[in-house]
């Protein structure tokens, strides 16, 4: 059984910063893909970031140089640094791990940017 605990969500001022964490527990394969999406009202789900295990990174072309994704492997942990927060940054973030053909969520971890 795999899990992956959020935390770090909240609400912040537009051109704030917020760190979101995300550690994840069970039989995890050692080659793994972990990341973030987000889903906003009324939209459909999005890639936000990935990190591979081997140390690749994706990012979505709207958080580029504003967002930054790292991991930790020793403790199947996963972060979000957000910078430079937008009111669109608003949404519910998921944390994904993905191995072997296998996709597992967390619970999600609410976002709000005011502006």
């Amino acid at each position: 059984q795999v899990q992956l605990v959020e935390s770090g969500g909240g609400l912040v001022q537009a051109g704030g910063s917020l760190r979101l964490s995300c550690a994840a527990s069970g039989s995890i394969f050692r080659s793994n893909v972990m990341g973030w999406y987000r889903q906003a009202p009324g939209k459909q789900r999005e890639l936000v970031a990935t990190h591979t295990s081997g140390g690749s990174t994706n990012y979505a072309d709207s958080v580029k140089g504003r967002f930054t994704i790292s991991r930790d492997n020793a403790k199947n942990t996963v972060y979000l640094q957000m910078n430079s927060l937008r009111p669109e940054d608003t949404a519910v973030y998921y944390c994904n791990l993905q191995f072997v053909g296998l996709n597992y969520w967390g619970q999600g971890t609410q976002v709000a940017v005011s502006s």
